[in-house]
This record gives C-alpha cells, structure tokens and sequence, in this order.
C-alpha cells in the first residue's frame, strides 16, 4: 500500500476515534461536580453519556445570547422539578441528593455575592415538589416519596423572612411533577403525574388553592394530561408547555394556555423541540425554554437526549425562536430569571436520575455581551447575528412590540 495513503487512513481513523471520544456539545464535566444516585463519586461520564447531548432546534435563529459560570450548588442534586425566585434570589428545594430520592434540602442562591446558603429544610423530603413565591412566601405542593413514584397531598409554605415552614390545606389529591402558577392572588397546580405506582400516569387535574382562605377548589382539566411540563403566567393568562405522556419515551410540545375568565384553555405553537423535565421562563415578554430529557431503551439499556436548546416564544408573533444551547445539558433542574439573567442550577447531564450535578450557569439572551462580571465565564462559540445586532436595540433583545 503507499505510504502516504496509509499514513493518512492512519490519520483518519485516529481523528474518528477522538471525534467519538469527544462529547456531543460543551465541555466535560469535571469529576467533582457530579454524584451518581447511588454509591461514592466521583462520576467520570462516559463518551457514550456524553453523546447523548442534543442541542440541535428547528426553529428560526434569534439573538444568540450568552453564556456563564455562577457558583456551583453546594452538593450535586437533580430533580427538584422546579425553582422559585423571590427577592431577587433563588430557592432550590427538594429532589435527589446525598444518595437519597426524597431529601429536604433547600438551598437559596444570592446573585449579588455569587454564593449559596442553606435555608430552613422542607418539612419532609420529596422529589418533583411543584413550588411557587407569591407575597414573600413560597408554597410546595405534592411530591414523590420514592424514585418518580409515591405521590402525597402534603402542602407546604415557607415564609422567606422568618425562615420557617409551615403545613397548609393538603391537595385534594396525591400528584408529583405539576406545574404551579400564580394568578390573581391564586396559586394553580396543574397536570402532573399521580398514583398507584404500578400504574404511574400523567394526569390533567387543574386545582387552585387560595392563600387567603386556605382551600381548594377546581378548574378545567388541561387538555392532554401531561407531567414535567412548564408554567408561566403573562397577561392574566397561564401558558403549560412541553411535557410527557406518562414517561420520556412519550414527550409533547403542546402550548396550552388558559384563560381564567372563561374557564378555559386554547392551544397556541407547540414547542419547537418536544421534551420534559425542562426549565420555563419568562423574561421581557418572552417565554424560555432551556434542558429537558427524552428517554428511550435500546434493548434494555437505557439512554435518549439530554436537551440543551433554548427556545424562547414570542405571546404576540405566536412563534419560536432559539438561542445559545446551555453549555451543560441537563434535565430536571431549578430554573428562574433574576433580572436579566436566567439561572439554571443543577439539574441531571444524563437520561435518567442516576447521576446528579452541581452545574450552575447562566444565561443573559441579549445582542450583546453584559459588562464582565466576577466570576468563571462559559466561553461559547456561538455568535450574534448581523441581522439581530442591526434590528435589536442594544441594550433589549426585542423590540418593544415584540415583548408584550
């Protein structure tokens, strides 16, 4: 064979191997930053976890954004469903931690000092707490005992000044993985996924407790029952997004979005990429989108995505756009916007709950970069448009017609 030809076949098959060693998108995650669910760590993540990373969206591309590091979470944990911001900081309550699937922990993250501390522990230790804030309190409703099984009706508030929890009203009925929203002084669980473990299935039920009173009442099911779904609340209306069928393996990107008045839910453009388990918020107008899984099994080992596109939903256009993908895939973690940055704290880096994070990056989707701040910055690659520099004003995303 020439030598030159079998150098450079050489060469080739050297380059595929790394090519299949390299993770699918971001950078590595260093050891210590990650803890399996079970068992000591470290976890060194395997290429074949690695490449279960997917960033890629069919929607239109929009500013790109940016990317970077904040404090990390002090100990790796995953599926807390979801977060709460009050006061300018952010609550992570409940989920998987420290080898255990129903810890209490409840961690609160100040921006302006870039730290973390501990706050007063949830009552009892539950995965897929649905929470909310609303007037300097922030409730937790519902939960899972065991791994993503055992729902409960336990209803909680915690009063952010005095640092104490406290037992409301319970839920009319068990359920975990529900979306929370607050409107007009209101609090609405909707969907999620209920009991008997044998038979764990997504569920529509729309049950709004009032705060004043200390009771519930119903709603209108939302249409196509679903668990691990986001909420947001714009305009006196209540967008659920995305989603899943009871499991992974039956994502949805269905927009529904009630209206109170009426008692009634109308569909709007689904989200552009179809998963569950993902971070929803609302920043200047727009919705959100970040993370999220899809799980299947090939024969019987289990793998999927763990999602990284950011799409955000424009209420007005009725349309989606994406943006820079998280640089560290994950699922199942506390998402929340303080400002003008949205926080993604911890949170799964691969299908499943076997192995948690203590990644905390955020993301500030202007055209232009904000000015450098202390701290680890995420470098990306990804590059602001011309167009959107030239048809952005720099220092809002979107034009004011466009935000709502």
């Amino acid at each position: 064979m020439n030598r030159r030809l079998l150098l450079g076949s050489a060469m080739a098959l050297a380059a595929g191997r790394a090519r299949a060693q390299m993770p699918h998108h971001g950078a590595p995650i260093p050891p210590e930053r990650l803890a399996p669910l079970r068992g000591d760590g470290p976890v060194v993540l395997t290429p074949a976890q690695y490449a279960q990373r997917f960033v890629e969206s069919p929607a239109p591309a929009g500013p790109s954004g940016h990317w970077e590091e904040r404090a990390l979470l002090p100990i790796p944990r995953t599926e807390m469903a979801w977060a709460a911001e009050w006061a300018g900081k952010l609550h992570v309550i409940g989920g998987y931690a420290e080898q255990l699937v129903n810890n209490s922990y409840h961690h609160v993250y100040d921006p302006g000092a870039d730290s973390w501390a501990e706050a007063a522990r949830l009552p009892r230790g539950a995965n897929h707490v649905g929470v909310v804030a609303h007037a300097g309190r922030i409730y937790a409703f519902g939960g899972f005992s065991a791994q993503n099984r055992n729902a409960d009706t336990l209803a909680f508030v915690y009063d952010v000044a005095a640092d104490r929890w406290d037992a409301i009203a319970p839920m009319p009925r068990p359920r975990a993985a529900g979306s929370l929203a607050v409107l007009g002084g209101k609090i609405h669980h909707i969907g999620g996924a209920s009991n008997p473990d044998s038979e764990r299935a997504s569920v529509g039920w729309h049950e709004v407790y009032d705060p004043q009173a200390d009771a519930w009442s119903a709603r209108k099911a939302l249409p196509g029952a679903r668990d691990h779904a986001g909420a947001v609340v714009r305009e006196g209306a209540i967008h659920v997004i995305g989603g899943r069928f009871n499991t992974f393996e039956y994502n949805t990107g269905l927009h529904h979005v009630y209206f109170a008045d009426r008692d009634t839910w109308e569909a709007r453009a689904p989200l552009p990429t179809p998963r569950s388990g993902h971070g929803l918020v609302i920043l200047r107008g727009r919705f959100f989108a970040m993370g999220g899984e899809s799980g299947r099994f090939e024969g019987r080992v289990l793998t999927g995505h763990v999602h990284g596109q950011v799409e955000s939903y424009d209420p007005v256009a009725d349309t989606w756009q994406q943006h820079a993908p998280m640089p560290t895939p994950r699922h199942g973690m506390g998402a929340v916007t303080i400002g003008d940055w949205i926080h993604v704290a911890g949170g799964g880096p691969v299908v499943g709950g076997g192995v948690k994070s203590a990644v905390h990056e955020a993301l500030y989707p202007g055209v232009i970069r904000p000015p450098r701040r202390r701290g680890r910055r995420v470098p990306t690659r990804h590059r602001h448009p011309a167009s959107a520099r030239a048809n952005h004003r720099a220092d809002h995303p979107w034009p004011a017609a466009q935000t709502g």
